[in-house]
């Protein structure tokens, strides 16, 4: 990912995947303002994201755990999945796969939001669920690109074809994967405290 937002150093209007999205950039004014707000605000999502499940890192450094806990948080809530949505909403592969990017930007920002009021409630392990989900989101952003690698290898889609599937690939298998971890958590907490199952 660092090698690939590199690629935009210059902010250069026709770098890499700009190339493709020229008409957006000529017809939209807030399309470049947007796109380099996402690049550069998402990609300090990711390794942010990273630490904060360290246990070893929230017990010692509790204070460092919430200053880039902070800083993953405004990332997204305040400029990635804002301006995610804003470009979701040319993205290429049709109305199928701007569904998609939508959803994604629209989850994205639902669950780091939960997060942060569960945290400010004190409902660590709600709060750590909801970390979780969103998580998953911001690692749309490596699976995506790994199921692009996967099908263009194995299949040699249509280019639209291919932002029609992965639009929904780069999420939805994280969000579930997510979904079941929290699940059987959940349900060995309940046998080890001798709860009743839900």
């Amino acid at each position: 990912m660092a090698e690939i937002t590199w690629r935009y150093h210059s902010f250069a209007l026709d770098a890499n995947f700009l190339m493709i999205k020229q008409t957006e950039i000529e017809e939209l004014w807030w399309y470049k303002y947007a796109f380099y707000t996402h690049v550069c605000t998402a990609i300090l999502a990711l390794p942010a994201g990273f630490t904060q499940f360290n246990l070893g890192l929230l017990k010692k450094r509790p204070r460092l755990h919430r200053t880039i806990g902070y800083m993953y948080v405004v990332s997204i809530l305040g400029f990635a999945a804002p301006s995610g949505a804003l470009i979701g909403s040319v993205a290429n592969g049709g109305v199928f796969a701007i569904i998609s990017f939508e959803l994604l930007a629209l989850g994205w920002f639902y669950f780091t939001w939960q997060a942060v009021r569960l945290a400010v409630q004190r409902k660590i392990n709600l709060h750590r669920d909801f970390m979780l989900r969103s998580f998953a989101l911001t690692c749309s952003a490596l699976t995506l690109r790994f199921w692009k690698v996967i099908l263009v290898y194995l299949f040699h889609p249509n280019p639209m074809d291919l932002y029609q599937i992965i639009a929904w690939l780069g999420w939805v298998p994280n969000l579930l994967l997510v979904e079941f971890i929290i699940y059987r958590k959940n349900h060995n907490l309940q046998n080890h405290y001798g709860l009743p199952d839900l």
